[in-house]
């Protein structure tokens, strides 16, 4: 589906696909180009070199992961105070990177961004997991970590009980959700949840703004056609709201809410 150029947009893809900056990097992009124009990415490095430098002067040589990771825990959340924030969850600050160091909370995705990144300064090869609706990490095959909830350590049952929060019980675990993912993918992700987070703010056209930018790297999720149409039309942009959701259409015209998007169409077409 063709679009006129967005410049905002085309910034940030090309930040997304430019293989010389790291994950830290782009998370900081992201937030100068959506709230934080006056950003200086390399204070925010600074600030974050001198957690990990810190963890390291802390400890001894000892290589045992169960011991680095607890030191890891006690250095981020017990004596520097990071935690996750269940208090204000959709608060869309808890999305950028540099709200959550100056903050020191966050959502699981910032947060684990942040914990995987401090890992690295004692030698700790953390990965970023996928979970459905909580984004864990995991050290290889042999621990899954929660850094929302201060790394704690989670076996099966803790993991079959985040899904029953987040999905009302009807999913039931599977090996592949803990699956590492990768940049795009977490940033993808984290647009999504600040998109999310706009909307329940009412900030229309700055979710409209994370659903073009998911849109530029993944065209085809219908889902976010789906969304770009429902924003539009709660904009009050009819003829591209009609677009869009026509498309989500006939990619998904078997979709669970093919009710309800019929009768928005229906709705749009009689204002109009």
């Amino acid at each position: 589906m063709s679009e006129k150029f967005d410049p905002f947009v085309a910034e940030w893809f090309s930040f997304v696909k430019n293989p010389n900056f790291n994950l830290v990097e782009k998370c900081l992009k992201f937030a100068q180009l959506l709230e934080y124009p006056d950003l200086v990415i390399e204070d925010y490095i600074k600030k974050i070199n001198h957690i990990g430098l810190s963890l390291k002067e802390s400890i001894n040589d000892v290589k045992n992961p169960t011991y680095l990771i607890s030191m890891l825990n006690e250095h981020l959340f017990e004596n520097l105070g990071f935690s996750g924030d269940d208090d204000d969850y959709f608060n869309p600050k808890n999305n950028f990177l540099n709200e959550v160091i100056d903050k020191k909370s966050g959502l699981p995705i910032t947060i684990s961004i942040l914990y995987v990144e401090i890992a690295k300064f004692i030698g700790l090869d953390l990965k970023i997991v996928g979970f459905p609706g909580h984004i864990l990490v995991k050290y290889n095959e042999e621990m899954i970590l929660d850094p929302f909830y201060d790394g704690h350590l989670l076996d099966i049952d803790d993991l079959q009980e985040i899904l029953d929060t987040n999905f009302d019980g009807q999913l039931e675990f599977r090996p592949e959700f803990l699956d590492e993912i990768g940049t795009e993918q977490i940033l993808v992700r984290m647009t999504r949840n600040l998109k999310n987070s706009y909307i329940q703010s009412f900030v229309y056209e700055k979710a409209l703004q994370c659903v073009n930018m998911v849109l530029s790297i993944e065209p085809e999720s219908y889902e976010d056609i789906r969304d770009k149409g429902i924003l539009e039309q709660r904009l009050q942009n009819s003829d591209a709201a009609l677009k869009y959701l026509n498309k989500y259409l006939e990619i998904n015209p078997n979709a669970e809410d093919v009710d309800f998007i019929l009768e928005l169409i229906r709705s749009i077409k009689t204002k109009n």
